[in-house]
Parts: structure tokens; sequence; C-alpha cells
């Protein structure tokens, strides 16, 4: 089958060999996996992190977002059969979804909304599921609750930041407050549903107090987190929670201390790294995210279509992704 893949780190993303094209052996399913032709994926920053600071022995078929047609089932699956349109995440620990078939565990994966095409399926999985986690497992904002109290998300016009603000608005009753930094995101961020929008290129508090909403009651923080650390810090009323999940060099907790706020880490990939009890709970969240989408309430958040999935097209979604410019998410369709 083809496949795009690296064969070494560290390659500027303008270096043909960056990302290139090879025939791999068609995966083979375990136990509980399903084995999809892969329609369509799209790219996240972790693609680009892995691709630049993982060192390979082998061949890396990168890409952990794709929807696509279930080709076999392993000998245990009861939850999909061959012909169903699925989308996914997949797992850091396998292949990834940058080939023509991919094998992945079913219980993380969900049937592909009826409403919507491969491509646009495909922006969704991996974002939806971190902003799920991040706003009611981390942050524990319950459904249908949050009255009364404020969200601020930290580079919201990215891909967790576009899905994270349906939620809110569709599943609780949280006030929305977006950061964005361009005319473009700005009018994104209030066309997703959010309720004010702040410029994080200026000091956070100063922002909040000047649109008359002051200190809020949580805090996503999506990106540029050690540039914001400390405004965050001072945004948060008392007993505020703050949810991250990029990458800190270092973490000096003790500024959390007066205030007594607490900090929750969000990675969507440890439930099917570490294999948890709970590990169902991806694939059951895919499928209401996918009635949302299917009722209207929830848009798919493809900002950009780069073409063909071909190690040409990878490669300038990964050069976008990299510039920290990208709106919503970059997709690629068909082999």
């Amino acid at each position: 089958m083809k496949a795009i893949v690296y064969t070494q780190n560290g390659l500027p993303i303008d270096d043909p060999k960056a990302l290139v094209e090879m025939e791999l052996a068609m995966p083979e399913p375990g136990p509980h996996d399903v084995v999809v032709e892969v329609r369509a994926v799209s790219v996240n920053p972790v693609d680009t992190k892995i691709r630049l600071g993982v060192a390979v022995t082998e061949p890396r078929v990168l890409g952990w977002d794709a929807s696509g047609v279930v080709q076999s089932v392993g000998d245990s699956v009861t939850l999909f059969a061959p012909g169903d349109e699925v989308f996914y995440a997949g797992s850091l620990i396998r292949p990834g979804s940058n080939s023509q078939f991919q094998a992945v565990d079913e219980r993380i994966v969900g049937k592909k909304p009826r409403t919507l095409g491969f491509a646009e399926a495909a922006a969704l999985p991996l974002t939806s599921i971190t902003a799920w986690e991040l706003l009611f497992d981390r942050l524990r904002v319950p459904e249908g609750g949050g009255a009364g109290k404020s969200l601020l998300v930290i580079g919201a016009a990215g891909g967790v930041g576009s899905i994270l603000i349906q939620l809110a608005r569709q599943l609780t009753q949280l006030r929305v407050v977006a950061t964005a930094s361009r005319s473009e995101t700005r009018q994104w961020c209030l066309d997703l549903g959010a309720h004010a929008v702040v410029d994080h290129a200026n000091p956070l508090a100063e922002e909040l107090k000047a649109a008359g909403i002051g200190e809020v009651d949580l805090v996503a923080s999506l990106t540029q987190t050690p540039q914001h650390y400390a405004q965050i810090i001072e945004s948060l009323k008392p007993q505020g929670r703050i949810g991250v999940i990029d990458d800190m060099p270092t973490l000096d907790v003790m500024p959390l201390k007066t205030k007594c706020l607490s900090l929750h880490w969000e990675m969507m990939f440890t439930r099917s790294r570490f294999e948890t009890p709970d590990m169902a709970e991806q694939g059951r969240l895919l499928a209401e995210v996918a009635a949302l989408v299917d009722a209207g309430r929830v848009r798919t958040t493809v900002g950009e279509h780069f073409g063909t999935i071909d190690a040409a097209n990878l490669r300038r979604a990964h050069a976008f992704v990299e510039s920290g410019k990208a709106r919503g998410k970059v997709v690629l369709a068909g082999f």
C-alpha cells in the first residue's frame, strides 16, 4: 500500500526528504482492530513535533486524524463491520493515518457523521476528543452546567479551540471568551459562538478588563502557555482552574498557591497509549460529537483543503501548521 513516511527526524519541511512516499505492507488486524481504507486525513501540531523531534530506525507513518471505510475487522470486534464509514484519531504507539490502510482499535473509533464528507469529518477527531476531555474531564464542567461562570480559551482559532468553543456553547452555560490576534481569526471565533474575543498579543488581564469581563473562572490554554502563564494566573478568580495541552519547558506551580488555583493536563493519547479501562470513552464521545454534527449543533472546523494525500501536499500542510497561522484544521483527501 502507498504511505507517506519520514525516515530521518529534524529535517526542515522544505527539504523534499522530510516526508517521502513509500510502499508498505498491508496492516493485519489484531483481535480488537478494524482495518480502515483511509479516505481523508488532517494535520495537527503533533505531526510536526514528532517529525522534527523523534528519531526513527525505520520509516514511520505520521497522522492522527482520519476518516474512511472499514475493510476488515479482528476476531473480537463487535462495534463495526466492513463497509462502515468511520472517523478516529488513532494511537501514538501505532502507525499513523497517512497511508492507504490503517489498523486501529475499535474502542477509539466512531461512526462518521452522516451529514459530512470524508474531508470534513477528518478535521474533527483529535480536536474533538481533546476539547471534550479538557472541558468535562479536566476542568470538570458538568454537561448543562457552568451557569454564571466564564471560560477563557487561549488560541481559540486553532483546531482544538474551534471545537472547544462549540462544545462549550452547545453543552454548557459557560460564558465563552476567546483569544485571537487577527481580524479573520477574531471573526472565526465569533462565528463559532464565542461571546467575546480579546487579543492575546496584549496582556490578557488588561484585555479582559477593557472588555468588561474582569477575572474568569476557567482557562483553557491551547498554545504559547509559557508566554501567557503569568497573565493566566492574574486573569483567574481565586480557586479557578487551568487546563493545558501544550508543552512547557519548565513549570513553577508556586504562583498558583495564593489564589488556590489548580492545573490540569490534557493529553488525548493517554487512554490509547496505556489502554486504560475507560479507553472506550473516546469512541463514545466521538459518537456524541457525530450526533451533534448531524443535528446541526456543531460544524466541521476545516479551514484549508490541501488536496490529495501525497508527500508534497503533506509537506505543505506541515509547513502551514508550523507557521502558527492555521485557522481551524488543514485536511487532505484521496490517494
